[in-house]
């Protein structure tokens, strides 16, 4: 039997977030710049590789796979990768392939996804007022988005929203996002703000707004409980009892939440990242272009997961963007 990936501080890796591309039809302003460079095609992995690599995480005990970007759905011929994926479905390797989507390009794919395994998706959306969305996207249609979500549920997808919580922004739409998910069954997740990667002239520190202070806000309206809840990633779990609908909060700033973490990201070039918000990483690509048998590039993935840090330093204590990341969040995929 294969021995799992156990990283130096006991925790077992079975979670991949993968990257597809790095590119994305949105420029949201806490993600990137306007005025991205992006990454040469040639770059990238194949489809096929990209395959070979999540088939061999598989093997080593990923039962988790989420494909990411950039924007995942943007990547041409996408759906071959997930059709491919779906055997480790069927064969019980794979407990759950998901995706993280900005909805843009859900009305197209919606079907075919179900049809390919995922059952569950990610949108990120952080506003329901259409001028304020092609403001903070800055190249976003809300329309877009909306029609993508209704693709989903009517394809049988469950649906979660990921907003990032902005300062100044979306502070007075938290009870119509709350009412929003609430009418649809979708559980809604909020997200703090993190310093990846220079976005020009916005201010991130301004932008930060603590979720302990969303959760009193909720806390005036609802009755909050507590849940034990784990899908796998870094969220915690309330219930508002009088909608009964689950608010997740990923919280890096204000509750750190590293000592469970489970899971390792990979970009689309093939580099792996086993902490978010630290800048080491390795490189995977070489390795899997350097034999077709498994051995070099299993060698290496353990090397990898051996040197994952125990945590990032993500703090905004002290007014600044303090363990800030050169890379942008599209790099890796959030």
């Amino acid at each position: 039997m294969t021995a799992p990936l156990i990283d130096p501080f006991a925790r077992a890796i079975t979670y991949l977030r993968l990257s597809v591309t790095d590119r994305c039809d949105f420029r949201c302003v806490y993600c990137m710049s306007e005025n991205m460079t992006f990454l040469p095609k040639k770059d990238l992995l194949t489809l096929e590789e990209l395959d070979r690599l999540c088939t061999s995480f598989i093997g080593l005990g990923v039962r988790k796979l989420r494909i990411t970007g950039g924007e995942p759905l943007v990547r041409r011929d996408i759906m071959s990768f997930f059709n491919a994926m779906s055997r480790h479905l069927q064969s019980g390797a794979l407990d759950e392939l998901t995706l993280t989507t900005n909805g843009s390009q859900l009305h197209r794919f919606a079907a075919e996804l179900y049809q390919a395994g995922v059952r569950r998706i990610n949108i990120s959306i952080d506003t329901l007022d259409a001028n304020k969305f092609a403001k903070i996207t800055r190249w976003g249609k809300l329309q877009n988005v909306l029609r993508g979500i209704d693709a989903a549920l009517a394809a049988g997808l469950k649906v979660k929203l990921n907003t990032v919580a902005l300062k100044d922004f979306n502070e007075n739409e938290l009870f119509d996002l709350t009412a929003f998910c609430a009418s649809r069954d979708m559980d809604l997740t909020f997200i703090e703000v993190m310093p990846m990667g220079d976005l020009g002239a916005e201010d991130r520190v301004g932008q930060y707004w603590a979720l302990n202070d969303l959760q009193t806000q909720l806390a005036q309206r609802f009755t909050l409980t507590e849940l034990p809840d784990r899908t796998g990633g870094p969220a915690r779990y309330i219930r508002l009892e009088e909608t009964g609908q689950r608010i997740g909060l990923i919280t890096p700033l204000t509750h750190n939440f590293c000592e469970s973490c489970n899971r390792v990201r990979i970009t689309c070039t093939g580099e792996i990242y086993t902490c978010l918000g630290q800048e080491g990483s390795a490189d995977l690509r070489g390795p899997l272009r350097a034999s077709e048998g498994n051995l070099i590039l299993e060698q290496a993935i353990r090397a990898a997961i051996g040197s994952k840090p125990k945590g990032h330093d993500f703090d905004y204590s002290r007014g600044d963007e303090g363990g800030k990341m050169s890379r942008h969040m599209s790099h890796t995929g959030g």
